[in-house]
């Protein structure tokens, strides 16, 4: 069985969201976004995911091509397939998310989905 903790992944970098990933499978994707104050990830978008967009602390602005809502901790909200999605910190607080997409997103840019990895 293969367990994570969470709290072990969150870290923060005034540079950039921090991208730490959690499981990958044949079948599922999953990891953790830390942004701070004012820090936004995407577009991101996959014709063949459906992707659930978890907030696991803080609030967040979550926008589906152009439709936005602003979500706190503990909403979950589900992406289709073929749709854009941005996710903004909306508070002066820390954010974040946990993002699970199946099957597991295609990369087009070569690079792997957690590349955008930072460290202060």
């Amino acid at each position: 069985m293969k367990a994570k903790d969470l709290r072990e992944l969150v870290r923060f970098s005034s540079k950039a969201p921090v991208h730490a990933p959690v499981f990958e499978t044949e079948r599922l994707w999953s990891e953790l976004i830390c942004l701070e104050r004012n820090q936004q990830i995407g577009p991101m978008e996959d014709p063949g995911s459906e992707v659930l967009c978890t907030v696991v602390a803080g609030e967040v602005v979550v926008q589906l091509d152009r439709a936005r809502k602003r979500v706190t901790q503990w909403a979950v909200v589900l992406v289709p397939p073929d749709t854009q999605l941005f996710v903004t910190n909306a508070s002066d607080e820390p954010a974040v998310v946990l993002l699970t997409a199946a099957p597991p997103p295609r990369v087009t840019s070569g690079e792997d989905p957690a590349a955008a990895e930072v460290a202060d």
